[in-house]
């Protein structure tokens, strides 16, 4: 995806999360109609903290839908308050657009070999517990691929070491992300790196 298409989405979620907070009609998006996948994450300015990332990590949708599900969807992100008015001048807003998630065929033990910090994102999954992180989750905290995992499955409420069981399935997915450099600002791509 090029820049000036990472451009239209994060000014497209910012103007859905706007219209969304002072309940006014919502924005519509003429193209983007191929199905993916997509986050948005809201980050406090200027201190970079969480404060919403909800997503579709499923290709179930146009992409223009999936956005603004997830724009919408950040803004009442369980983990924090519901995002005011007085807080949209002090947000930065992020889109990642994900590649469809595939599963890790190879034995748990080779899974690490087959993850890579700074390209792929994480999905754990058994039963009804499911955890993902983004792609630049571990790049953020420095992490490991074998923290990666553990991280993961912490966050579908399983104990850390769940991807060895068997019952326990590992996608990995790819995710290309961009962000306001400051609230309504430029926008560019975020390049990950381990």
């Amino acid at each position: 995806m090029q820049l000036e298409e990472g451009k239209t989405l994060v000014k497209y979620a910012r103007n859905v999360i706007e219209g969304h907070v002072k309940g006014e009609p919502l924005p519509e998006l003429d193209n983007f109609d191929g199905e993916a996948g997509a986050f948005v994450t809201l980050h406090t300015y200027p201190e970079r903290m969480l404060r919403g990332c909800i997503g579709i990590p499923e290709p179930h949708y146009p992409l223009r839908r999936a956005i603004k599900e997830a724009a919408v969807s950040a803004c009442h992100d369980p983990r924090f308050p519901h995002l005011r008015e007085d807080e949209l001048d002090r947000i930065i807003v992020e889109v990642s657009v994900l590649t469809p998630p595939r599963p890790l065929t190879c034995t748990p033990e080779e899974y690490s070999q087959h993850i890579v910090i700074g390209r792929d994102g994480l999905i754990v999954e058994r039963g009804i517990y499911r955890g993902l992180l983004l792609p630049q989750v571990p790049v953020e905290y420095q992490w490991d691929e074998m923290e990666f995992l553990r991280q993961t499955c912490m966050k579908a409420g399983l104990p850390p070491d769940a991807w060895h069981d068997d019952m326990t399935k590992v996608y990995t997915f790819q995710g290309t992300v961009f962000s306001e450099e400051r609230p309504r600002g430029d926008v560019v791509r975020v390049e990950l790196h381990a």
